[in-house]
Formats: structure tokens, C-alpha cells, sequence
């Protein structure tokens, strides 16, 4: 199984009386993106199935995903991508999908601590920047996962 890991893109700022679950993608938020998942798509990534959180900055780097990489279905929407949630959780989500190639659409800090824990290495710090795109292989069960890092493509790397 292949596994690819996106932080969402830059979004909004925080402001009072807004909840954070609304706060949308900006436009440099949104080049920087496409920067890299067309890279991405030049290098063959091309998921079977997008899961994503439900805030709005997620469900916008799902949908730019989707569109770029060539992914039939729609993203799949999953409060287990929610900020608060647990590697353990996600994994429980990838698995159940039964598919060989998943991409995963969420927040920091659960990302790095899905990939750690993807990686079996829980002390592993994870610098993932706003737009990163990780990939990890899984050698599975579904009561465990054992992964290798492939790569880690950034939007600095993607030249934007």
C-alpha cells in the first residue's frame, strides 16, 4: 500500500468571532499547492481514494488534489482527519479503504504523528510545512502498518 500524506495550504488567518473550521486556502496558499501536486503528477502519484478532514482548508486541498492528480472518486470526508485525532485512528480509516494507493488530506500536528507512527519511530520529528506531500509504502495487516519513507516533496522543492 502506498500512502501520501498532504498538509493542507496556507490558509487565512485566524480571526475572532470566525470558527477556525471555516478559514479557507488563500491564493498564495493555493499556487504553492498546485505547485506541487503537479509535480506530484509528474512523478505518477496518482491515488486510488482521497480521505480528508472536514474543515475547509483541508476539503479545499482534497478537491485541488483530486483535480490535479486524476482522481475518479470524490474525496471521502472523515473526522478522523480532524486536528485532534489519533494516528491510530487514521490508520484505522486507511486500512478499512482496501485500497492500494491513499491519500490523506489533514493538519499538523496529527500528520507528522500519522507518519511517525506509520513508520513505527514515535520519537521521529516531522517538520511538515503548509503544502508538503509525503510518501510512505506500507508493507500491512489491518492491525498494524509497517511503512518506509519514499520522499517528501515541499512546495520550496516544487519551486514555488
Amino acid at each position: 500500500m502506498t500512502i501520501y500524506v498532504l498538509r493542507h495550504g496556507v490558509a487565512e488567518e485566524r480571526r475572532e468571532g470566525r470558527p477556525d473550521a471555516t478559514r479557507a486556502l488563500t491564493p498564495p496558499g493555493k499556487q504553492k499547492l498546485r505547485a506541487v501536486l503537479r509535480l506530484a503528477k509528474e512523478t505518477g502519484v496518482a491515488p486510488d481514494i482521497i480521505l480528508t478532514s472536514p474543515l475547509t482548508r483541508a476539503l479545499e486541498t482534497a478537491e485541488m488534489a483530486r483535480e490535479i492528480l486524476g482522481c475518479r472518486k470524490k474525496p471521502a470526508v472523515t473526522k478522523a482527519l480532524l486536528p485532534a485525532s489519533s494516528p491510530g485512528g487514521v490508520w484505522k480509516e486507511i486500512s478499512a479503504t482496501k485500497m492500494s494507493s491513499v491519500l490523506i488530506a489533514g493538519h499538523e500536528p496529527l500528520l507528522s504523528h500519522v507518519i511517525s507512527f506509520l513508520l513505527k519511530c514515535p520519537a521521529l520529528q516531522i517538520d511538515l510545512k503548509k503544502g508538503a506531500l509525503v510518501r510512505v509504502d506500507i508493507a500491512s495487516s489491518e492491525s498494524s502498518a509497517s511503512g518506509t519513507l519514499k520522499w517528501m516533496l515541499t512546495p520550496k522543492l516544487a519551486g514555488s
